[in-house]
């Protein structure tokens, strides 16, 4: 079987995860809290933040390929639209691989329950708009 991407989907997907994670950690939303928690200033956020958007945004397109990959074959598999088949695929990878392992780290590392929700929270909302861009952007 050929699995067909749409880069250009995947592309987009990985500039919307940087919109998400720029809303999300933005001070007024969940950023002030998320700061607290992980015990950084703001002059450690800037000294970092070029490093560390050029890593977010190399791991967001690596993220929107795979999830355009599994979409593509979760369509093949399924014959619902594609549409539905991405965002149940990224429910899913969320849920399995993002969200669970997530949290169980963060026991280990004993972190705040609070920093694991706004996490997660911030990755299921990331990966559910990239993969309704991808469905909406069907190969």
């Amino acid at each position: 079987m050929d699995v067909q991407v749409n880069y250009l989907a995947v592309l987009l997907a990985a500039l919307s995860s940087m919109v998400v994670g720029m809303v999300w950690y933005a001070k007024p939303v969940f950023g002030t809290d998320w700061q607290k928690l992980v015990k950084l200033s703001d002059k450690d956020m800037k000294a970092w933040a070029p490093f560390a958007l050029v890593v977010a945004f190399t791991s967001s397109l690596v993220m929107a390929y795979v999830l355009a990959h599994v979409a593509f074959l979760s369509n093949n598999f399924y014959h619902n639209s594609f549409l539905q088949d991405a965002l149940t695929t990224g429910l899913w990878i969320w849920l399995g691989f993002q969200g669970l392992r997530l949290f169980m780290h963060d026991q280990f590392e004993r972190r705040r329950k609070k920093l694991s929700i706004i996490n997660a929270g911030n990755e299921l909302a990331t990966i559910m708009l990239m993969a309704l861009i991808i469905g909406l952007m069907k190969p």
